[in-house]
């Protein structure tokens, strides 16, 4: 037996968040919704697409954010993506402690989530003329 991967998040939002939920996740960053299946009708209320995998959104009546737990979402610009967010008037939190290129956010109902460069991104960030070089191969 091997776990391959993870297939989605399950994020958990109040009763009446929808509309919140798309302007935030759909609107500002820009992921797609995809259709649910029939059977997840009455549970879950958006599905989007993020890479190969999925983000699930579903309301709760005794609703509490996930201030720890967190998805870690790998971005190809961190920077764009941060000026997007700064331009919207987002709150960040950098980690750079745990590794450089890495920020915090918290969506409008308190969960956290995590922004990370992508290993690509980040090895440019730490040697930008290795970048350059191959660039002119």
């Amino acid at each position: 037996m091997t776990l391959l991967g993870i297939d989605h998040v399950q994020i958990e939002v109040p009763e009446g968040g929808e509309a919140a939920a798309r302007a935030f996740y759909i609107d500002l960053l820009g992921l797609e919704e995809i259709p649910r299946p029939r059977a997840g009708a009455g549970r879950s209320f958006l599905w989007v697409r993020l890479g190969d995998q999925q983000i699930h959104f579903r309301c709760g009546a005794d609703f509490r954010p996930a201030t720890l737990a967190h998805p870690g979402i790998l971005v190809d610009d961190i920077d764009a993506l941060a000026a997007h967010l700064t331009a919207a008037g987002q709150a960040m939190t950098r980690a750079d402690a745990i590794g450089e290129g890495r920020f915090h956010l918290r969506d409008p109902f308190g969960n956290r989530l995590e922004f990370i460069a992508t290993k690509t991104e980040s090895a440019v960030r730490q040697n930008p003329m290795s970048a350059a070089s191959r660039d002119h191969r």
